[in-house]
């Protein structure tokens, strides 16, 4: 089938139906899903998918459908609801659609070897991941492993002439284990997620990381309450990036449901941190020439040496804050309305390694794990569980788990003295090792 073309016909049925403007979102997909349990294959899962997302504009009113059948009659009749609905809903003069033509060129995003790697091969993966794992004695459980792909195709036009799409592709390779010690249990895991199957991680790679976060977890200690550093792992880098990413929704910061709402290029934060947003990074996992409503991507400082320099926005918002769009509408998929979200978003790396960021800490906290929601978005208040790695005079003395830290987002950026150099761009959200000076922690 011709997506493309079947995209603008679309376009020209809403007008014809009656909108003043209409937009179609159409979406392409197969996805393979492979499970490992006890070097047994669980599930094997196949699915291929289309439908579309009609969104049209009926003097200033919105109204939106879908369908994922694409006989002329279901999308006739999806094209008549989307315009009957819009004669319900409130107008809005801020409801406008993009008019840029133009893409971003990104490469990488689409492996075409993906589909021909034979199934076998696949589950060969999931297996040996599991099995290398559990060769190591402390690890006693497999909490399963897996396979997954994932490649589709993206295609959109609107009224305003814009018509664009793209293709992408995805693979996942990960394990879980659980290490015991009498009555003990500590789980562990790991996962590499890439665009293209040749830049997987080894399998010797992924079980080793896996087995190590499940056993080095064992023999936890309690420490008292007290104020002590906190090094922040990459791995818990969404406990800063998650709340700050909400609080630069431009649609929060219109609402005042930012605690950033009043401090466009002001300091925020250290200098030593900047944060990006890249949605043009070759073979970025969330990489993509255009938004979920056609604009460009664009790479974007957030962030700059500790100073607040923007927002994101999708086309509406933008228009109610009177500024561009940013490129950030984000698309859950054809079912869904665009909302704002990321790209590729990130900390930048430093010039520190972590092994001298761990050195010239006295006495702090390796945070590992956090529980709870981390800085929010709102207030900018930090709170939550906490479990990682006591540190003393430069060494990783025992780990510790059944910790609370809490702290305002004022104090942890404004705090952070160190970053890493241990940034892995081949994740989409993610920080390399950054240390804050100080924070409560509370103990026994």
């Amino acid at each position: 089938m011709d997506y493309k073309n079947l995209a603008e016909h679309l376009v020209s049925k809403c007008l014809k139906k009656g909108a003043d403007a209409a937009e179609v979102y159409i979406e392409t997909g197969r996805e393979l899903s492979i499970e490992v349990r006890n070097g047994e294959v669980e599930t094997v899962q196949e699915t291929s998918s289309h439908g579309a997302g009609i969104r049209v504009f009926v003097k200033g009113k919105m109204a939106f459908s879908n369908c994922n059948d694409f006989s002329d009659s279901a999308l006739e009749n999806a094209v008549k609801s989307a315009v009957k609905f819009a004669q319900n809903t409130t107008p809005d003069e801020n409801n406008v659609l993009p008019n840029e033509k133009g893409v971003t060129e990104v490469e990488g995003l689409y492996d075409p070897e993906i589909a021909k790697i034979p199934m076998e091969k696949k589950i060969e993966l999931a297996k040996e991941v599991e099995k290398l794992a559990m060769k190591d004695s402390r690890i006693t459980k497999s909490a399963g492993s897996g396979f997954f792909e994932g490649e589709g195709e993206i295609f959109l036009a609107n009224s305003n002439g814009l018509s664009k799409n793209y293709k992408s592709s995805g693979c996942y390779l990960g394990v879980s284990v659980v290490a015991e010690k009498g009555e003990q249990k500590s789980s562990g895991g790991e996962y590499c997620s890439r665009r293209f199957f040749s830049d997987l991680k080894s399998v010797e790679e992924i079980a080793k990381k896996a087995a190590k976060e499940a056993y080095s977890m064992l023999d936890p200690r309690k420490v008292k309450t007290q104020k002590a550093t906190i090094i922040l792992d990459p791995d818990v880098a969404y406990s800063i990036l998650g709340g700050i990413l909400g609080a630069v929704n431009g649609e929060r910061v219109l609402q005042g449901a930012s605690f950033l709402a009043k401090s466009l290029d002001q300091k925020i934060a250290s200098e030593l941190l900047t944060i990006i947003d890249d949605g043009t990074r070759a073979k970025g996992m969330s990489s993509k020439p255009f938004d979920g409503e056609g604009v460009p991507t664009q790479k974007r400082v957030i962030v700059d040496k500790g100073v607040l320099k923007g927002f994101m926005y999708n086309t509406i918002v933008a228009k109610r804050a009177g500024v561009k769009s940013t490129g950030n509408a984000s698309r859950g998929g054809f079912k869904s309305l665009p909302g704002i979200g990321c790209h590729n978003f990130y900390i930048e790396a430093g010039k520190d390694t972590r092994e001298q960021i761990i050195r010239s800490t006295k006495n702090g906290l390796l945070l590992k794990g956090v529980t709870g929601y981390g800085i929010n978005s709102v207030n900018g208040n930090f709170s939550g569980g906490a479990n990682g790695f006591w540190i003393k005079n430069g060494r990783i003395a025992f780990p510790v788990k059944g910790l609370t830290i809490a702290g305002t987002a004022e104090e942890m950026l404004n705090g952070i003295d160190m970053v890493g150099n241990d940034l892995d761009l081949t994740r989409s959200f993610t920080a390399p090792t950054i240390r804050i000076r100080e924070m409560q922690v509370g103990g026994e």
